[in-house]
């Protein structure tokens, strides 16, 4: 059935899959489904949220198992930590880091959500704090502590990110391509899959594919 309020149908489902557009409306179902007195599991795709939902979802990760995740592809779950890996080796040798992503016209936020995750992780990686986004004009010589995020946007591309460690003599590209919307479909149902029986709290896709252990 199509409903307005997830309440009316809260007692037909264990797991819900919200990939809603609005980041209220997502607080909204989860507020409801933390409230409920049966154990009900989430898996969240949407994108978007500020500081203070984020911390709200937080919260109420103490009373419902959630999945929250910027990207549900199994691919660009695994790039994350491919990214991590190669600043370990490549962090205090010279290396500089670009972000490259692309998306299509239709796209609403920018950078994406997992070009976010993506500066998210190699700031963590390498203590560098400043982002740069996007150069022009007469910018001065690049600074080996800031970390470049360029966003292209256009056509049907269903979602592409790059990232670049480029030194004197030779340069490594991690790339994700995403050819079909498929995969965040096939991403989320895993997840479904996984957090049931879960406890209480907030799980990413890492979790999912054990790629934290």
């Amino acid at each position: 059935p199509v409903v307005s309020d997830v309440s009316q149908v809260i007692d037909a489902f264990d797991v819900l899959i919200d990939f809603a557009n609005n980041t209220e409306a997502v607080l909204g179902h989860l507020r409801i489904l933390a409230a409920d007195k049966n154990k009900k599991y989430t898996v969240i795709g949407t994108t978007g949220f500020n500081e203070k939902e984020l911390e709200e979802i937080k919260q109420l990760s103490q009373d419902i198992p959630i999945v929250l995740a910027p990207n549900m592809s199994i691919g660009v779950n695994l790039l994350f930590k491919l990214v991590e890996q190669a600043v370990k080796t490549l962090r205090d040798k010279g290396f500089d880091i670009e972000v490259i992503e692309m998306h299509h016209r239709y796209k609403k936020d920018a950078p994406s959500g997992t070009a976010a995750k993506i500066v998210d992780i190699l700031k963590k990686a390498t203590g560098i704090e400043k982002v740069v986004y996007g150069r022009q004009g007469l910018t001065g010589e690049r600074s080996n502590k800031e970390i470049g995020v360029f966003v292209l946007r256009g056509g049907d591309v269903v979602g592409e990110h790059t990232v670049i460690f480029a030194t004197m003599g030779e340069r490594i590209e991690l790339t994700h391509r995403a050819t079909s919307r498929d995969i965040f479909a096939k991403g989320a149902l895993e997840a479904a899959k996984w957090i049931v029986g879960k406890p209480n709290g907030l799980y990413d896709m890492q979790d999912v594919l054990g790629l934290n252990e």
